[in-house]
């Protein structure tokens, strides 16, 4: 009976559950070195391009225009070839707001005179103040912020795409388990060509289009991960 009940939680929580089910009793496994422009969500980008310019003739010169350097440049300079990324993040952030509103109103009505009807007569009919409300309105808010963050990362990417006005999109890939922990780390972005420092690295900061991504999965990441039902519970609670 009880495995009858478990099954419908297993269809209702997705293959995540199944495939932590397949990897019972053994650390989650890493996944095959391939192509990144064969992954199912890759796409080939498209940035607005200046024309291109013709490059002159140079005969019988040693100096090939657009090199460089008089020798080979052995930094990373065309699609499959490798280069280092550096990630170095440090983020501090402080911010503490606090508002305070207060509003406070009386209103008050009568009627003395109605179709020279007497005062005396009307406040004892109606009253002396027909009409009076009164309101009152306060707002006290507190909002705090302190976040402190530091990613240091430093591994190998390919060029998987040279556009037309030269620059290069990187992508990078590395999976370390150590243990029954998988740690996934992924970068990619454009670089410009000049910003490849000589000993073929390139900073996060000279990056456009930045993707950085540190994570993973494992038994620790699964103790760390609300169950499925409490995921659905806090989205469709409204209290």
């Amino acid at each position: 009976m009880s495995i009858l009940l478990l099954v419908p939680g297993l269809l209702l929580s997705g293959c995540g559950a199944l495939d932590r089910l397949s990897n019972v009793g053994r650390p989650p496994p890493l996944t095959r070195i391939s192509d990144p422009t064969l992954a199912r969500d890759y796409r080939p980008l498209t940035m607005p391009m200046p024309p291109p310019q013709p490059t002159p003739p140079e005969s019988a010169s040693l100096w090939r225009p657009g090199s460089r350097a008089f020798f080979r440049d052995q930094r990373a300079s065309q699609v499959g070839d490798l280069l280092t990324v550096l990630v170095d993040i440090t983020d501090n952030a402080d911010f503490e707001n606090n508002t305070t509103a207060t509003r406070s109103g009386s209103e008050s009505m009568g009627i003395p005179n109605l179709f020279g009807i007497k005062q005396k007569i009307v406040a004892a009919v109606t009253g002396a103040n027909s009409l009076a409300t009164n309101s009152a309105n306060s707002n006290v808010g507190t909002g705090s912020v302190k976040r402190n963050e530091a990613v240091t990362l430093r591994l190998a990417g390919i060029i998987t795409q040279v556009m037309p006005n030269g620059n290069f999109v990187v992508a990078a890939r590395q999976e370390v388990r150590v243990n029954s922990e998988l740690r996934v780390l992924q970068v990619s972005g454009i670089v410009r060509p000049q910003d490849i420092a000589s000993d073929n690295t390139i900073t996060h900061d000279r990056m456009a289009e930045a993707r950085i991504s540190y994570g993973g999965k494992g038994q620790l990441t699964d103790l760390q991960t609300p169950r499925y039902g409490q995921q659905l519970l806090d989205i469709a609670l409204p209290f």
